[in-house]
């Protein structure tokens, strides 16, 4: 909503989802020589159920052609992304990823990513909703969460949770990043997502590490 207030260009159509066919045209990925990191979609989902097949595609044959680069998908509709990928090799420069808020949407989504044939994959909790206590991890590289931002009616990331998902990470060798409180701090106080930062008990959770890119 941000962005179609400030007016840029591609968010006219505000939360209606929009394939940007001519952006796919440019493909800029292949123009660019300097390896970079793709975060695909970060604003959207790119396993809609109104994404079509020829665009999913035009995005897998970008992501193979610019094998320099590194590309990130981060989804919701897990299912729609194994099925995409039962018949098709899913490049080592790519990053599969699914949203892990809670127990009872996040687990099943986990279960379908384990279930595809990828090199590289990741979860996000974030929002984190609750404690992920006995999370699987298995085929996990990285795990990325972080509190609700928003107004004074975000929900709170409990210091537990955290701690919990941390330990988890670390007991089965997973890479842990806690990204940002969000709205609400680890004192429990609103504040605003800039002010509360990064930090668990003083000391930033655990960074990304420098080699965790393929």
């Amino acid at each position: 909503m941000k962005l179609n207030k400030w007016g840029t260009a591609g968010y006219e159509n505000k939360f209606n989802f929009t394939v940007h066919k001519d952006r796919l045209e440019k493909a800029i990925p292949l123009h660019r020589k300097k390896p970079t990191f793709y975060f695909i979609n970060s604003m959207s989902d790119t396993f809609h159920e109104n994404a079509d097949e020829e665009s999913l595609n035009k995005i897998l044959e970008i992501v193979n052609k610019a094998h320099w680069h590194s590309f990130y998908f981060l989804t919701k509709r897990s299912k729609r992304m194994k099925e995409y990928f039962e018949d098709k090799i899913v490049p080592d420069n790519l990053w599969l990823g699914v949203t892990v808020e809670n127990k009872e949407h996040g687990f099943p989504r986990i279960k379908d990513l384990q279930e595809i044939n990828c090199k590289n994959k990741h979860i996000c909790c974030e929002p984190l909703l609750e404690d992920l206590e006995d999370i699987n991890l298995n085929q996990i590289k990285i795990v990325i969460a972080g509190g609700e931002s928003g107004d004074e009616n975000s929900r709170r990331a409990e210091p537990s949770w955290v701690k919990s998902l941390q330990n988890q990470c670390k007991k089965q060798k997973v890479h842990f990043f806690w990204k940002q409180w969000g709205a609400y701090g680890e004192d429990g106080i609103y504040r605003g997502k800039n002010t509360n930062g990064y930090l668990i008990d003083g000391k930033v959770a655990q960074s990304l590490p420098e080699n965790f890119m393929p």
